[in-house]
């Protein structure tokens, strides 16, 4: 699929801003299924420092600050890519007890860091018996990832008004309800419990207007999965607030250990007081497909 990504974010202080250093996760990361060009990117006001890093997981992190009086802060990033559909699936697979032990023996950094727990995401005996409603004995891991994986689609409501970020994953699971965060946090966590390696992924989702609709302009959201290691194929990519695979309709943004690791925007400043936050994201699909 071929898109136009676009993202804003603005702020409204009740305050003035008098001094504001941020680092913003924006901009879309080349991945094996995406390829991204150029970003188009617009401060408002104009920062007086700005510059781009890699941060630990890869992702493109945008340093920026801003040194005179302000009341609002809007950032867009315009980015066109392209997305290829997923690697078919293995046939076989095996049991999923024979990988977390082959990952408890694996020194490498990349397959242990996502195995730990991590600032929004605690390992527990709960999450262990969440799981292992679906991961049975000997059960092949990638069957017993997507039955997890339609568990919460079937088993949990979207309910945007449940959580916040301070919302512990014990009540998530109690209450059966939350938002994509929360489903990819809980499923994370349930997976990372019984000793297997998974990784949170934040991106957007394109959504279809209604048969004869235009698409709305701002229409699109922000979005959630997760990705599990599948020894000797790769990261496997699902999303359980749709119950589906996350392939070419989701495009990628960044992925971390959980939410803390991708926030959009996050930074220090003086002044401000109480805030408001609007955010608008379009996920344009475009009719003709080819590169960049």
């Amino acid at each position: 699929m071929k898109y136009t990504l676009r993202h804003t974010t603005r702020y409204h202080y009740a305050a003035p801003v008098t001094l504001c250093h941020s680092e913003a996760r924006v901009l879309p990361r080349k991945t094996p299924h995406q390829e991204c060009g150029a970003s188009s990117l617009s401060i408002a006001p104009l920062p007086q420092h700005q510059a781009e890093r890699r941060d630990v997981f890869g992702n493109r992190v945008l340093y920026f600050a801003l040194e005179q009086v302000h009341r609002t802060l809007d950032v867009t990033v315009t980015t066109p890519l392209n997305t290829r559909a997923l690697d078919a699936l293995p046939e076989r697979s095996v049991a999923w007890e024979r990988i977390a032990a082959q990952l408890e023996a694996d020194s490498r950094f990349e397959t242990q860091l996502y195995r730990l727990d991590s600032p929004f995401i605690r390992r527990s005996d709960e999450l262990a018996a969440f799981a292992r409603r679906c991961f049975t004995p000997r059960r092949p891991l990638i069957e017993a990832a997507l039955a997890l994986n339609a568990h919460v689609h079937e088993q949990f409501e979207y309910d945007p008004s449940f959580t916040t970020l301070a919302t512990p994953l014990s009540e998530v699971l109690a209450n059966r309800r939350g938002v994509c965060q929360d489903f990819a946090h809980l499923m994370i966590g349930a997976l990372r419990s019984i000793g297997l390696s998974a990784r949170y992924v934040s991106g957007y989702l394109e959504t279809e207007p209604p048969p004869g609709q235009p698409r709305l302009v701002g229409a699109d959201a922000s979005h959630a999965w997760l990705a599990l290691w599948v020894p000797e194929w790769g990261w496997l990519a699902l999303d359980p607030t749709n119950g589906t695979l996350a392939g070419e309709r989701h495009p990628v943004l960044a992925w971390g250990r959980d939410y803390f690791d991708v926030a959009p925007l996050k930074g220090v400043m003086n002044g401000g007081g109480h805030h408001r936050l609007e955010v608008e994201v379009d996920v344009v699909p475009l009719a003709t497909p080819g590169t960049i």
